[in-house]
């Protein structure tokens, strides 16, 4: 009788092991989510942890997913890395997590791969850096929503060359985020025929970069292209204007955070950057195939809570979304989670994508608009 209870535990433990990791067998299905919701990325996490537990809210009082509570565990790593691998550790190991969505930025993103890989759970990363899901055969379980940085690059370069710009003056912060655009911004500046003058950078933490600023305006730049997701994007502009530096000034998608405006003040007004649809959604003709989810988004997160609407909580939306509609198809297995996410196409904040197994970010450059500040607000660029 002993040995036959011992076989049975053992067939039970066999059934759950996924991958090589045990995972909780529960009536919720639960899901990890790491945000940098206090920090120098708090921009990002905040919005992020928001847009995550409203929408848990709003699946567990429909009912649940067919039939089974959403359970998310949320971990800030304060834009840490190790905070990072922490949190992903626990949330696999004690919560048991079937799949875990973020972190919020691409530092902290490519701190937890390992972690990921090894324990063979799906992670859909908030975090927009292109290494994050290339190269794809190394990277089978990672996926992430937000649009690829190099589809950006083209994009900014695409609307300079119809303005004539040739000579650039680069600006890059030194974080994960800031060092992957850097890289893309100089590795395809050959195709667009594009002359970089001057290539300067600096710290998450530094608060002026006129020096840096001075470089460029000495070495008879065109235009400044600023990319980092840190206050910087409000700093460059400000002392932009401080030079009496009239050059137009172009952001990274990363400064899809009306905060970032706000806090630049006038010298905010004029800078162009490409974005997703959301922070223009008014502007979209209604046959558009994300205005509904644009516009049922944007309407319940500012009615929840009381702020505008970024192209960060979206993020978080997005790579939810994903989970859940996996979850929908196959349930709370790991590996089948991460096989249902290649097959899955979806209409979300950031685009409408289509996942395979040779693409992980299931988005191309058509994903973005050309967006600028007009009188403090962001709209589509005309011209």
């Amino acid at each position: 009788m002993k040995k036959s209870i011992l076989a049975i535990a053992a067939v039970l433990v066999a059934m759950l092991m996924c991958g090589g990791m045990l995972y909780a067998a529960s009536d919720d299905y639960r899901v990890g989510g790491i945000f940098s919701v206090t920090g120098k990325a708090s921009w990002l996490g905040e919005p992020e942890k928001k847009t995550a537990e409203m929408l848990v809210e709003k699946i567990n009082a429909a009912g649940g997913i067919n039939g089974h509570k959403l359970k998310l565990y949320i971990e800030d790593d304060q834009g840490d890395n190790t905070a990072a691998v922490n949190a992903a550790k626990k949330l696999i190991n004690k919560n048991k997590v079937c799949a875990i969505i973020g972190p919020s930025v691409s530092g902290a993103t490519m701190a937890i791969l390992p972690v990921m890989q090894e324990a063979k759970i799906p992670l859909v990363s908030c975090a927009a850096a292109a290494v994050i899901v290339e190269p794809v055969a190394e990277r089978k379980w990672i996926f992430k929503t937000p649009q690829k940085d190099s589809d950006a690059v083209r994009r900014i370069y695409e609307h300079m060359i119809s303005k004539g710009i040739k000579d650039v003056g680069l600006i890059t912060g030194t974080t994960g985020f800031g060092n992957a655009g850097r890289t893309q911004l100089k590795d395809l500046a050959p195709e667009y025929k594009m002359n970089i003058v001057a290539d300067e950078t600096y710290g998450p933490a530094d608060t002026d970069m006129t020096a840096q600023l001075v470089n460029i305006r000495n070495a008879k730049a065109q235009a400044v292209i600023n990319w980092s997701i840190v206050p910087a994007q409000s700093i460059v502009p400000k002392n932009m204007k401080q030079l009496n530096m009239t050059i137009p000034l172009y952001q990274s998608h990363g400064f899809g955070n009306i905060k970032y405006v706000e806090a630049a003040g006038e010298a905010a007004e004029g800078i162009i950057f490409p974005a997703g649809r959301l922070l223009a959604v008014d502007t979209l003709s209604d046959d558009n195939p994300q205005k509904a989810v644009l516009s049922a988004y944007k309407a319940e997160y500012e009615a929840k809570y009381n702020e505008p609407v970024s192209t960060f909580g979206g993020h978080a939306y997005d790579a939810l979304s994903i989970v859940v509609k996996a979850l929908e198809k196959v349930g709370d297995d790991p590996a089948k989670i991460r096989d249902a996410i290649e097959t899955i196409e979806f209409v979300g904040t950031g685009g409408v994508f289509k996942f395979s197994a040779e693409d992980h970010t299931g988005l191309d450059k058509n994903a973005f608009e050309m967006l600028t500040v007009k009188d403090g607000k962001f709209v589509v660029l005309t011209d």
